[in-house]
């Protein structure tokens, strides 16, 4: 228990000064996001994978909030997983998702581990454009808590 308790309180430590971190990854279209190509914006980076019920059941929640809000942030979805491109392209065509998807392949592996440590399925890290990490959920998000920790940030 005391493990458990000391892994969460190190979290909290890590969460109150973390920041984004340098990084350079290519979506499976071939464009890639770094930090400069971000600035200015918010950073949704949501890592998921195709076996996992919650991951695809808040798919169309970041669909409809990067429809909303694609002004002003980049959501970039973490296929955690070593999977056939054409079987990934089908079932990102399957959910209509309109933000980029960065796959686990040898480009990018590296950068994933850059973001933090993924605890469970799905994790989302959402930093503010200063760069400064605003919110971390391990667990299925909606598209209310993607708002609110957006708003939250700005007062």
């Amino acid at each position: 228990m005391n493990e458990v308790l000391d892994k969460g309180k190190a979290f909290f430590d890590y969460k109150a000064t973390a920041k984004m971190p340098k990084f350079s990854v290519v979506d499976m279209n071939g464009k890639t996001h770094n930090n400069d190509s971000i600035k200015g914006k918010y950073l949704v980076v949501n890592f998921w994978a195709t076996w996992c019920p919650p991951c695809l059941r808040e798919i169309p929640d970041f669909v409809d909030f990067y429809t909303q809000h694609k002004d002003k942030v980049v959501i970039l979805g973490m296929d955690y997983e070593e999977a056939d491109v054409d079987k990934i392209a089908e079932f990102v065509d399957g959910f209509m998702v309109n933000y980029p998807i960065i796959l686990a392949d040898e480009k990018n592996q590296a950068e994933f581990n850059k973001f933090g440590e993924v605890l469970g399925m799905p994790t989302t890290f959402i930093y503010a454009p200063d760069g400064k990490l605003i919110e971390y959920y391990v667990g299925e998000i909606n598209i209310k808590k993607l708002e609110k920790s957006i708003l939250k940030s700005k007062s």
